[in-house]
């Protein structure tokens, strides 16, 4: 399989927000937000993988400022590492002033994603290869936070995670 690097599975998404998506305070519900970031996410590892995706975790959305009706929703996301048949994603969600065209950032997020063939079986993808040091430091971060996903899960055992063992265990 030929490697891909993490810039070949850029995908953003723009969006307005409108009355329909928005609560009664006028920020976007974090359900549409979610929708949003599920959306982009798969596009990003649907470019990486050229197969059809499913979604398979999500880490913790931090909602760290909200986005108001009127405003700009700018999402950037990129597969950050795959591994046998499944891919992490990084998405970042900024918001944009239209009358000021100030942009702030609203919501980072970590989702994976699984590439599946016709029948819903998974199916290996190809390995990322990083070259920023954003994407190296994503990259070595991604087998940590895997570890910790399938721990968390009961998928594996501590003395299985091998990335995490150092930090978690405190010796004696």
């Amino acid at each position: 399989m030929k490697s891909k690097f993490c810039k070949d599975s850029l995908a953003t998404m723009t969006e307005i927000v409108l009355p329909n998506d928005t609560n009664t305070l006028g920020n976007l519900m974090g359900g549409r937000l979610m929708h949003l970031m599920d959306i982009v996410g798969a596009i990003a590892a649907q470019r990486h993988s050229n197969r059809t995706v499913v979604t398979a975790g999500v880490d913790s959305i931090d909602f760290k400022s909200s986005v108001r009706l009127g405003e700009i929703v700018n999402l950037r996301a990129f597969v950050s590492r795959a591994f046998n048949s499944s891919m992490e994603v990084f998405i970042e969600v900024y918001a944009e002033n239209t009358q000021t065209s100030d942009k702030r950032l609203c919501n980072r997020a970590f989702f994976t994603f699984v590439a599946v063939d016709q029948s819903g079986n998974p199916i290996p993808v190809n390995p990322v290869i990083p070259e920023s040091e954003e994407e190296k430091e994503m990259y070595e971060g991604a087998l940590r936070r895997r570890e910790l996903r399938l721990l968390l899960a009961g998928r594996i055992k501590l003395e299985d995670a091998k990335s995490l063992h150092d930090i978690l265990i405190v010796k004696s």
